[in-house]
């Protein structure tokens, strides 16, 4: 049993890693945001994604060391740290502190991305607004007056055109 205990110990601390490196990209990419830097925040996507599946790999290999542990001790389902702690005293302090370092870190992603998700759909609004104002005036195309007014007119002199 301390094989899969130290190899969930492992699986914890791999999560915490890539969840600060996540951390990382995230604020580069909010930056790169702020910037208007687009071949920058190409680039961070891709590796978000990746660091996304390895997050996600690392977290299946984190569920299946759990329910071999629960199966050992006979307990039904999935099984949470804070259960695993329960069951294995002798490495409760290990779970709580892999927990507690988990919850922190995940929260902190959690608020990056609430950030970086408001400040992309305040860009996108404004680029709404940009479009809905070009199609507008492409839409009343004609002579605008010299208080940019556009005034449609039947025939376009040169008088006209000069304003």
């Amino acid at each position: 049993m301390s094989k899969q205990i130290a190899e969930l110990q492992t699986v914890l601390a791999q999560l915490v890693t890539e969840h600060q490196r996540l951390l990382t990209q995230m604020d580069a990419q909010h930056a790169a945001m702020k910037k208007m830097d687009i071949p920058v925040m190409t680039e961070l996507v891709h590796t978000q994604e990746a660091t996304r599946l390895r997050i996600t790999g690392m977290d299946s290999r984190r569920k299946m060391l759990s329910r071999q542990l629960a199966m050992a001790m006979k307990v039904p389902g999935e099984p949470t740290l804070r259960q695993l702690a329960e069951l294995y005293p002798q490495s409760a302090p290990m779970l709580h502190k892999a927990r507690l370092e988990l919850q922190e870190i995940v929260g902190r992603v959690a608020r990056r991305t609430q950030s970086s998700s408001r400040l992309s759909n305040a860009v996108l609004g404004h680029l709404n607004t940009v479009l809905r104002l070009v199609a507008s005036a492409v839409e009343r195309a004609g002579v605008y007056t010299r208080q940019g007014v556009p005034r449609m007119a039947s025939r376009i002199g040169s008088m006209d055109a000069v304003g």
